[in-house]
């Protein structure tokens, strides 16, 4: 491969090889001209020379072996031609046009002759320039440089006067913009004293309106003067009478005067009295507050005496069809006191006809003894029964959660000892009413003291471990929301029933209402102890708030009344249809919750660590109204028939179980 040759050499030996070349003109730019043209000047520059080049039908051909940069193309300048008009300084699209207009207006002039190897570059600008030949590329090339630098030059100085434009520029801007903030000024000062004036001359009809109400009113006056004139006239004959009876007045008033004197005297004696009766009145206040707080922990101390977990026995009558017990089938011994103490023990007799004597002869029947806090015989009333739970119920105002349910078979009269039998008969009243009766009043008299008190009712029942609602009306009713047993907020200790209505009750028709709404929605079912018997257990719950704002006192409790299901044992050998099955779910359900409910009693009467609350959603409602911090109060219902016997038996038994727990010291809820 043979090396590469010089452009200059190569140059050279074209010219020698062909014949001479015509004498181009030079391609160089005019001065004061842009360095960068168009295709459209390029054009209008060449156009001349490539005329000229036509007639001599000769092309010089330069032969490289290397790429060359384009061509630059100009004008050349004659000796007759003068240099190019200076154009102004201008910047943007007119600076750019005017000086295309001013290249495309020269006319090229005659050729120059071609410059021989190293002379000299023409001179741009003073002398006559001298054409440089084709081949002298050094020479062009520093003439495209100088005339580079000039147009560099050049744009230097129209840079920094579109530099001083745009100051310009952006000054006269910020101007407008603060113009245009003082014209708004300008303008919201303008409306506003528009709307004065507006406002002026609305205050200007107004007066002239009551400029001409004022007048017609004076003319009013001035007839109501004349008529006062004519009266004066009258009151001064009335005066002159008047006068002389102020004589006779004057003088009464002289003996009242005496006798003022002496009532002053009297009344500074009663105002000072007044005063020591106020003060001894505050302090009679003080003294009946401390004496109601003495009463109330007197009255917490003597629950507590009694236990706070008492347990009450209470038989029903034999009711009309049933057959009449054998004689001391129930016996009922009389207290220490004897027959005027309340019974507190019960002896039942059983006989068990597999046995037998030697003999052949029955066995005699074999006697149970239980005693309990109180017993109540058949013959006992509804009003005897709740005289002795009273005071307990009360403990609730004091801020003592109290818990009170009814445990037993089936038929055993749970339901009559809390609801009440039917008919609306206030001698058959049950617990529930007249428990919140008697908070009411007790709620009233306290009010006297400074205390208000407000009074929230809830009734669920829970059915094979599901939590309904009692008070469900209208869409409600019947849907089977799930009712979940949640803690009220977070760090609360204080439990609530989702999707359970909570009624504020106020007196004692709103709870009757409250109570035949729940009869009507309780689950019921037909068994073989009962026609009608409560398969759930139904949990009225009562929260009361106190406030005393003289004090800043506050106390808050809840009142439970539980309803608790029927209890029954199972016959494993019995068949059961599809019916049979169900009640058998629901006595399994039922006997469940109340062994938990036995051993949360247990756990807390040993004080163990652990007490399983939730292992049922009974003893789980009931949480804070079975802890050391409640009473309770169980009623053992039983029933006085013999062929009752066994399930009477395991009441009983679990009724003494409870009734031999001891859990600690109850404390109240104040704050």
């Amino acid at each position: 491969m043979e090396p590469q040759r010089s452009p200059l050499l190569e140059v050279r030996g074209n010219i020698q090889l062909k014949r001479p070349p015509v004498k181009a003109p030079s391609r160089l730019p005019l001065p004061g001209t842009r360095f960068k043209r168009g295709p459209d000047q390029m054009e209008d520059a060449l156009e001349p020379e490539k005329k000229r080049t036509r007639g001599l039908d000769t092309v010089t051909k330069i032969a490289t072996s290397r790429p060359r940069a384009p061509a630059l193309t100009t004008v050349p300048q004659t000796q007759g031609q003068t240099t190019a008009p200076k154009v102004p300084k201008k910047t943007g699209p007119r600076c750019s046009t005017a000086v295309a207009t001013a290249l495309k207006n020269q006319k090229p002039g005659p050729a120059a002759p071609a410059q021989k190897p190293g002379a000299a570059a023409p001179v741009l600008g003073g002398r006559k320039p001298t054409k440089r030949p084709a081949w002298d590329l050094k020479g062009q090339l520093c003439d495209l440089n100088a005339e580079l630098k000039c147009c560099r030059e050049r744009t230097q100085t129209l840079d920094q006067e579109n530099q001083q434009l745009q100051d310009q520029l952006r000054e006269a801007q910020q101007q407008a913009k603060s113009l245009g903030a003082e014209c708004r000024t300008l303008e919201g000062e303008l409306a506003r004293a528009q709307a004065q004036a507006e406002q002026g001359q609305q205050e200007l009809g107004n007066l002239r309106a009551l400029v001409l109400e004022l007048e017609e009113q004076l003319g009013t006056q001035q007839g109501l003067v004349q008529e006062l004139q004519k009266e004066q006239l009258g009151l001064q004959e009335e005066r002159r009478g008047l006068a002389a009876r102020l004589e006779e007045q004057e003088r009464r008033l002289q003996a009242s005067e005496a006798a003022l004197s002496g009532s002053q005297a009297e009344v500074a004696s009663l105002r000072q009295e007044a005063t020591t009766q106020a003060a001894l009145l505050v302090e009679q206040g003080e003294r009946l507050h401390g004496l109601e707080m003495e009463r109330r922990r007197l009255h917490n101390q003597l629950q507590e005496l009694k236990g706070n977990i008492r347990v009450f026995c209470r038989v029903r009558p034999v009711l009309p069809g049933e057959p009449t017990p054998p004689p001391g089938f129930l016996l009922f011994p009389s207290g220490p006191g004897g027959p005027s103490d309340p019974p507190t023990r019960l002896s039942l007799s059983r006989s068990d006809e597999r046995r037998g004597t030697l003999s052949g002869a029955p066995a005699p029947p074999t006697r149970h003894d239980f005693s309990f806090d109180r017993v109540f015989p058949p013959g006992s009333g509804q009003d005897e029964v709740f005289e002795e739970i009273a005071m307990l119920v009360q403990s609730a105002l004091d801020g003592y959660p109290v818990c009170i349910f009814a445990y037993g078979q089936t038929g055993s009269g749970k339901t009559f000892t809390m609801e009440g039998g039917p008919g609306g008969d206030p001698q058959l009243e049950g617990l529930i009413p007249r428990a919140l009766r008697h908070l009411f009043s007790v709620a009233q008299e306290l009010g006297s003291q400074g205390w208000t008190y407000s009074f929230v009712a809830s009734y669920v029942e829970i059915y094979n471990e599901t939590v309904r609602d009692l008070l469900a009306t209208g869409t409600r009713k019947g849907q089977g929301g799930e009712c979940e047993i949640r803690r009220a907020g977070p760090g609360s200790e204080e439990l609530t029933v989702t999707n359970a209505r909570y009624v504020p009750v106020s007196c004692e028709k709103e709870v009757e209402a409250l109570l035949h709404l729940a009869h009507q929605n309780r689950a019921v079912a037909r068994t073989a102890q009962n026609e009608r018997s409560s398969r759930s257990h139904s949990v009225f719950q009562l929260q009361i708030s106190g406030e005393h704002a003289g004090r800043g006192l506050q106390c808050g409790a809840p009142l439970s009344l539980v309803d608790l299901a029927g209890s029954e044992r199972l016959d494993p050998g019995l068949t059961l249809g599809p019916g049979e099955r169900e009640r058998l779910r629901e006595t399994q359900a039922i006997n469940s919750s109340l062994s938990t409910l036995g051993l949360v009693i247990m756990a807390l009467s040993n004080k163990e660590s652990h007490v399983p609350y939730r292992n049922s959603k009974l003893t789980y409602l009931l949480q804070n109204s079975l802890g050391g911090s409640a009473k309770m109060l169980m009623f053992v219902n039983i029933s006085p028939l013999e062929e009752n016997v066994s399930e009477s038996l395991n009441s009983l038994r679990f009724a003494s179980k409870v009734n031999q727990c001891v859990i600690g010291t109850a404390q109240a809820n104040r704050k």
